[in-house]
């Protein structure tokens, strides 16, 4: 495998004419506040199926109202709230996040509220709202564990509609050089493009000086099965050698969660078949992968 060559540049390894620089379309020029928090997140493998308890279904409600009343702000121009379906232990299995241990926070959020502001310029009146910090509170009071960005769109393939129920990701990134995680973003998203059919993409960085434990977070959906999702990835071989190949080369760590939409109406639920396969087919993947890599690095 190619090594991360000096100067904190981009290193392509295994590189593949068939996977370019994304296509992109103009950033947004909305602001984006992403709350994130750990309120059931069962360990694996139990995490592949999460049950919604009593309370955290209480603990949603009460969400969705507070996000209901957010949205009719001035400076507010959606309020987005999803409920995680698979929290996979991805870190185990990424040489560069295990080098890294206790240094990197891994993402457990079950719960993510997404509120998309006007401007970025108008993120600390938001966040000086009452109906915010009332938010914030009831999040944080039932929450081990939880994480607040201020963002910019950084990159953005297309718009994620958030309109209707879907397989909804946020992948968080961190990576010891910033401009090199966000370049090779570039050539991953190519990938799942071309790959998973990908067509939608927001990409969120941290606005400038603010602090963050993830370089970046990518947001998109499919209108896919979770079975469909995994085999997409670990049944291409391009997968393992040009998607996690690249990821090592550059010691960029990705941790992705799987996500629901979080409505007024009950959501239809993911068969649990599906669920179940879906999670057996990425375990299978990931030890599958694991075992490769300790024989070509």
């Amino acid at each position: 495998m190619t090594t991360i060559a000096e100067h904190n540049e981009l290193t392509l390894a295994n590189p593949d004419a068939h996977y370019q620089k994304v296509r992109l379309l103009e950033p947004t020029t909305l602001g984006y506040i992403h709350l994130a928090a750990a309120v059931e997140p069962q360990m694996p493998p139990l995490s592949f199926i999460l049950p919604t308890g009593r309370d955290k279904t209480a603990l949603l409600v009460r969400s969705q109202e507070l996000a209901q009343r957010l949205e009719q702000e001035t400076a507010v121009e959606r309020v987005t709230l999803f409920d995680a379906i698979v929290i996979p232990p991805v870190a185990r299995f990424s040489p560069y996040l295990r080098e890294r241990g206790e240094a990197i926070h891994t993402p457990r959020f079950d719960v993510v509220v997404l509120i998309e502001t006007t401007t970025p310029a108008v993120i600390d009146d938001v966040q000086a709202l009452p109906t915010y910090r009332t938010l914030v509170d009831t999040l944080h009071s039932a929450a081990s564990d939880m994480h607040i960005m201020t963002a910019r769109n950084a990159r953005r393939v297309g718009d994620v509609d958030e309109d209707r129920q879907g397989l909804f990701l946020f992948n968080y990134f961190v990576g010891d050089d910033p401009e090199v995680t966000l370049q090779l973003w570039d050539y991953l998203a190519d990938w799942y493009v071309k790959e998973t059919g990908m067509d939608n993409s927001i990409l969120l960085a941290p606005l400038n000086g603010e602090q963050s434990d993830y370089t970046l977070i990518n947001h998109a959906r499919w209108d896919e099965s979770l079975l469909r999702f995994f085999w997409q990835q670990f049944g291409t071989p391009s997968f393992r050698h040009y998607v996690l190949g690249n990821l090592e080369a550059n010691r960029v760590g990705a941790m992705p969660l799987l996500y629901r939409l979080v409505t007024d109406q009950p959501a239809r639920q993911w068969s649990p078949w599906v669920i179940t396969l879906g999670a057996a087919a990425l375990s299978m993947g990931l030890v599958w992968w694991r075992r490769r890599s300790q024989v070509i690095v």
